[in-house]
């Protein structure tokens, strides 16, 4: 007799639950969605940037354009992604050996690259002896996005609500708001602020020595203790501010 009541107690919470994430992530979509309304993407070789405001202050905003008006970095770049060959889309955000955190304003209208901030200061990320600001290009991969309303299975944790991250390993320093196409070679899984993060390692196809990489294990191979000095800079790039080092699942 207690067993139907119990069976209807629970299956209203988990309905209550679900219901609850869904609204939260149609939220979400709505947010993302409203900002830009060309369809698929436009074609990246048609794309070029257009700043506003001065570099390095929370007034510069440096916008995606083609035929003569804004498109957004997140949106309307597309992600191309190839799953015969391992290549996609990269935004460039910040150039290799620089300090200023520049990303994707996913809640901006137009979705501009601007610099991050806290606390509002914007914000630059300090030297991690031995190195200069990130020792990779960094950006996104445009049209994806970590949901934060999600629990990774047999994870603790939801997405950070960010484009999903890469980092270019390739020999040249680019710029923001370039767009490359990259190989995947992996990825790792960071754990920041109690957020799952993922850092997708890829190298621009236009390095030569994309035509020798393939995987994790070529990396090893070919570029000894370069995955070893990644995964250490993102774990401790936090310490000079006096925050905890990072953790890595998996």
């Amino acid at each position: 007799m207690f067993l139907p009541r119990f069976v209807r107690k629970d299956t209203t919470s988990v309905m209550k639950s679900t219901l609850s994430t869904a609204r939260s992530r149609l939220d979400l979509n709505r947010q993302h969605l409203r900002l830009n309304s060309t369809s698929a993407g436009v074609d990246p070789a048609q794309i070029s940037s257009a700043s506003h405001g001065k570099k390095f202050t929370s007034s510069f905003k440096q916008y995606a354009t083609a035929n003569n008006k804004v498109v957004s970095w997140f949106h309307d770049v597309p992600m191309g992604l190839d799953t015969t060959t391992k290549e996609v889309n990269m935004v460039v955000e910040i150039p290799r050996w620089s300090n200023a955190k520049f990303e994707i304003d996913t809640q901006l209208e137009g979705n501009p690259i601007v610099q991050d901030e806290k606390k509002g200061e914007v914000r630059f990320v300090k030297n991690l002896f031995p190195h200069h600001g990130y020792i990779h290009n960094y950006g996104a991969i445009s049209q994806t996005w970590e949901d934060p309303t999600t629990k990774h299975d047999g994870l603790d944790l939801f997405g950070d609500n960010d484009p999903l991250d890469v980092c270019d390993i390739g020999a040249s320093v680019l710029n923001t708001g370039d767009i490359k196409r990259v190989k995947i070679l992996g990825s790792i899984a960071l754990i920041d602020d109690g957020e799952l993060d993922w850092k997708v390692i890829a190298i621009n196809v236009e390095d030569p020595l994309s035509q020798e990489l393939f995987d994790i294990h070529d990396l090893y191979v070919k570029c000894p203790g370069l995955l070893e000095t990644t995964r250490q800079w993102f774990r401790d790039y936090k310490l000079p501010d006096g925050k905890p080092k990072n953790k890595f699942a998996f």
